[in-house]
Parts: C-alpha cells; sequence; structure tokens
C-alpha cells in the first residue's frame, strides 16, 4: 500500500507500481494493513527546511507524523522507517526530532538515526538527509552504524564543474564542488528552482530535468506520467521531492543483512542544544554516535561527465538577479567565480552593476547584523510564547 496526497506524485506511483493500493490521505486512513513488516515515511518538510518558513514540527504540514503515531498505535509494525532534511535536528534546538523520538520510545521502539549524505552512494549530489530507523525485531544500530569510511566530499575547486543556488547569493550560496547542491522541490505550482553550475568552460548552466532524475538515481523520464495531470514542469518538484534511490537499497540491504554496530558510542544527547548528525536509544537514553555521512563511497563520475542531456544558459534576469544578491550579502566567494558571473551576464547583452565599495560592503554586513539580531529577537518571542500557553493548557488540564 502507498499513500501520496499530491495528485501528479499519485501518477507517477500508479504508473510505476500499478499492482499497489493508493490512499490519497493519511488523515483518512483508518489503519494499516494487517501484516505490515516495514512502514516508510517521509513527512513534509517545508515546515522545517531552511528553504521553507521553518514553522517546526507543529507546522500545518510536518505535524502530518503524527499520523504516523496514530496509525502505529492501532497496528503493530516491526519496523519504521523515517526520512526528512538534516535541519529537523537543529531547528529550535532539535525540537523536532526529540518529538518523533519520545513518541517513538513511547511506543516499544528501539531506534537510531543517521545524516547520509548521497554523494557517498555514486550521486554527484550533496545531498544531506536524516534517515531514522526504528524496530522492534532489528537492532538500529547494526543496520546504520556497520560501515564508516569517513567523510570524502571535495572542498577545494580545481577545475571541475560546481553547482550553486543562483536564488540565493546574500546569506547562502549553496556551493558544492564537483557536484550540485541538494536539489529542490521548487513551488507549490510546479515552478522550478534547478541549480546553477559552473562549468570549467567559465560557462553558467542549469541542467535538463532528465539529468535531475538521475541526479536522484531515477531511469530517465521516471517522473514523466507526473505532466499527464499537471504542466511539465512539476516533475522538478517530483524529482526534488524523491529519496536518493541508492541511497534507500543500501538501508534496505543493511536491513536485509544488518551488520555489528562500529560506530563510536558518545554521550547523552542534551536538549537544550541540537541533536548530532547520529544518535541511537542506548540503555534507555538518546546518545550521540560517532558517524560520518558516508558510510560507503560509491565510485561515481564527476559532475561534468554525468550529464547527459543538454544544458541551458541561466537567464540574463535571473544572473542579474543572483549578482545583485551577492553585491548585498558578505560571502567569500571561490577564486573567479564572481568574474565568471560577470562574464556570463555580459555574454547575454547586459552590463553587469558596478561592484559595491569596501564602505558599501561594510554598511550591508551592519544591516545584516541588525536583520539578524531582530529575527533572533522575534523567535525568542516566539518560543516563550509557545511555552507558556503550553504551561497554561497544563495548568487547566490539571
Amino acid at each position: 500500500m502507498l499513500c501520496e496526497y499530491d495528485p501528479a506524485a499519485q501518477a507517477v506511483l500508479a504508473e510505476r507500481f500499478p499492482h499497489a493500493k493508493i490512499e490519497s490521505d493519511i488523515r483518512e486512513l483508518t489503519r494499516l494493513p494487517k501484516h505490515v513488516d516495514l512502514v516508510t515515511a517521509g513527512f513534509p518538510c517545508q515546515d522545517l527546511s531552511q528553504a521553507g518558513k521553518t514553522r517546526g514540527i507543529e507546522g500545518e504540514r510536518s505535524g502530518l507524523v503524527g499520523e504516523v503515531f496514530r496509525l502505529l498505535r492501532k497496528t503493530e509494525v516491526p519496523t519504521l522507517l523515517v526520512e526528512n532534511v538534516s535541519f529537523m535536528l537543529q531547528l529550535d534546538r532539535g525540537r523536532a526530532m526529540q518529538t518523533v523520538v519520545d513518541n517513538l520510545t513511547e511506543l516499544g521502539y528501539q531506534w537510531a538515526y543517521r545524516v547520509l549524505d548521497s554523494q557517498a552512494f555514486g550521486l554527484p549530489q550533496r545531498r544531506q538527509r536524516v534517515f531514522l530507523l526504528a524496530s522492534k525485531v532489528l537492532d538500529p544500530t547494526a543496520v546504520l552504524f556497520g560501515e564508516d569510511v569517513g567523510d570524502q566530499s571535495k572542498r577545494e575547486r580545481t577545475n571541475e564543474a560546481c553547482g550553486f543556488y543562483w536564488t540565493e547569493g546574500e546569506r547562502g550560496l549553496g556551493w558544492a564542488v564537483d557536484a550540485v547542491p541538494t536539489l529542490k522541490g521548487g513551488s507549490t505550482v510546479g515552478i522550478p528552482s534547478p541549480p546553477a553550475i559552473w562549468m570549467p568552460t567559465g560557462e553558467i548552466v542549469t541542467p535538463d530535468v532528465r539529468d535531475v532524475e538521475r541526479l536522484q538515481g531515477f531511469p530517465v523520464d521516471w517522473t514523466k506520467p507526473a505532466a499527464s495531470v499537471a504542466r511539465e514542469t512539476i516533475r522538478w518538484k517530483q524529482a526534488g521531492n524523491a529519496v536518493s534511490v541508492p541511497v534507500a537499497a543500501w538501508i534496505g540491504s543493511r536491513i536485509r543483512n544488518p551488520q555489528r554496530c562500529r560506530a563510536r558510542i558518545g554521550e547523552a544527547v542534551s536538549r537544550d542544544r541540537r541533536w548530532p548528525a547520529a544518535a541511537a536509544l542506548i540503555d534507555g537514553h538518546a546518545t550521540e554516535v560517532q558517524a560520518s555521512m558516508w558510510p560507503v563511497a560509491f565510485k561515481r563520475p564527476g559532475l561534468e561527465e554525468f550529464l547527459r542531456f543538454p544544458t541551458k544558459p541561466l537567464s540574463a534576469k535571473a544572473t542579474l538577479g543572483f549578482l545583485n544578491r551577492l553585491h548585498k550579502g558578505q560571502l567569500r566567494l571561490p577564486n573567479g567565480f564572481l568574474s565568471a558571473i560577470e562574464a556570463h551576464l555580459r555574454a547575454q547583452g547586459v552590463e553587469p552593476p558596478t561592484r559595491p565599495t569596501r564602505e558599501q560592503r561594510a554598511s550591508n554586513a551592519a544591516v545584516q547584523r541588525e536583520r539578524k539580531r531582530a529575527a533572533a529577537k522575534k523567535s525568542t518571542a516566539a518560543r516563550r510564547k509557545s511555552v507558556s500557553l503550553l504551561n497554561t493548557s497544563l495548568l487547566f488540564e490539571s
């Protein structure tokens, strides 16, 4: 059985898994089928991710994980696998992860989680996602922590293609050497937000959607059925919201053949700070596990070699907007990158804006610091209000 709310995603699932029953809304699902061995869930991340509004686990969309716990209380399920953005470990001091593992512990599960990078599995995409395994019949640490080769991602550019987010530029870049940054789902109406790539030739391009599918490990045109119920651009959302195929395959192989946990067990997780990149329930306590995001290092081609289909130049409008944001920000840019962006804009018949002076950059930095302080103050006030409402609610209940 599959459960999917989005009609475009339903179209893909119906075409690729024709014999599977598809339920459209988990909120209307009364119970899970009998004799289920494994439930996989990837609850919406819009309220958790840095790209979203970061409302947290109580957000309208991300709060749907509560429906999973409701169903688990009605049906005995041996093993559960949950996937989400790594930002959930730090948002509001890890409150999202705390909520999830507290519910799993209450339900009698042993659990462990680990942030995994898709680059480790043969894909030129830096995609860091949390995979949490909870089970009543398996040791989750033997599944997730049986292998570790250490971080092998490239840090410095020599002459490789490099991916970045052209939609950012003021506070972040999403820089990835010989890879693209995390593929995004784009807007809710299917407007794509592909990463840009600085090619060794100096060109600034965006990839074809078929290569985006391949960057997730799918065969070419895997998402094509989505275009039968929505505009063609919805395929970007289907690819960006998916789990990287080789990552899921590796976890599946380890569930089938678990190994001995070889990771070093650390200290108990502190509830007043962000959660670590890997942890497990050890002797009844949430405990840090020292493990990298690279359990394996599958061989892969470089990004330039990987791209099979024709690329498109980043438009002059997108390039100009990106360049203006770079001028407002205080980012340390890779050598030659700013000149490459300016040259790309000139090649499209648009003269780049004048680079800001040192004084203008200092002024921009001051404005950014003030915005950051205001945002932190607002966040603290919202957190205090949430705690106050919770205390009031408990008072009336008692």
